[in-house]
């Protein structure tokens, strides 16, 4: 069941070295403010998932949290590369980093399969693709009925699932509205999970037909972080800031520009 704490105190308890850490929001709802706490509780060799890792990944991979990430698209939308992971790729720095990709089917369905409990996910991809012969981690399956060939992946069982939201209410149940992703399947495939949001209320007043309820059982932490989404947007409450996504592409081309920009406004700020 759901419990409220702050964003110190979740971070502190559910996220721990060398898990597997899934941070989910297709396009808006990205959990920056939960991000940052982990980069200023400085945890290591995390295994980062995410469909669309953009600049929220980039600081976490710049600031060496990362040993391997598992994505199916990596940049800054609409602008550029991610510099600090391209650098971690090229050049090691801070510290090498793993690659495991996939296309977006094959990570929707692989957190759809360990939403389930299932040990991998099937379905129909690949073929005619190179990106099998770099991966070793996408196999070919005969169908035990027709004997079409699909492709395997393993499922994706985060040891915890970050996630920002609209709304929770004071038993933790939570509201998502807008663009929804897979932020659902990520929170019931992980063992543990946090879910930040921008208010916590007394009756969620579901009105939208888009709304997404995730039952305070499937939680584990609920932190209210007015602003958690920032710069990216969260519907209904404030928008994207895409002058800061072009910013980032100066800001994170140089080690130490990086790392300066990263102490004054995430180490050394205020959580």
């Amino acid at each position: 069941m759901a419990e409220l704490f702050s964003l110190s105190q979740a971070v502190a308890r559910f996220v721990e070295d060398g898990d597997v850490v899934a941070m989910e929001g297709f396009t808006h709802l990205i959990p920056f403010a939960a991000g940052h706490e982990v980069i200023r509780q400085r945890r290591r060799d995390l295994t980062l998932v995410r469909m669309t890792p953009d600049i929220l990944y980039d600081q976490l991979i710049g600031m060496g949290a990362a040993r391997k990430l598992v994505f199916s698209w990596g940049g800054n939308p609409g602008v550029g590369s991610l510099h600090r992971m391209r650098e971690a790729v090229e050049r090691g720095w801070p510290g090498p980093l793993e690659l495991d990709e996939h296309s977006h089917a094959a990570m929707a369905n692989a957190y759809e399969a360990g939403a389930a409990g299932l040990p991998c996910a099937f379905f129909r991809g690949y073929r005619g693709t190179d990106l099998p012969s770099v991966n070793p981690n996408i196999k070919f399956v005969a169908c035990p009925f027709t004997g079409e060939e699909l492709a395997a992946i393993p499922s994706i069982r985060p040891d915890v699932a970050i996630i920002h939201a609209q709304k929770a209410d004071r038993e933790g149940n939570v509201l998502i509205e807008g663009i929804v992703g897979v932020q659902k399947e990520a929170v019931l495939a992980a063992r543990r999970s946090i879910v930040t949001v921008e208010e916590i209320v007394d009756d969620l007043e579901l009105k939208s037909p888009n709304a997404v309820v995730l039952p305070s059982w499937t939680v584990s932490a609920v932190v209210a972080a007015p602003g958690g989404a920032r710069p990216s947007y969260a519907h209904g409450y404030y928008d994207r800031d895409n002058s800061f996504y072009f910013a980032w592409d100066k800001i994170s081309r140089d080690r130490n520009t990086f790392l300066e920009w990263m102490r004054a406004n995430v180490t050394e700020a205020r959580s």
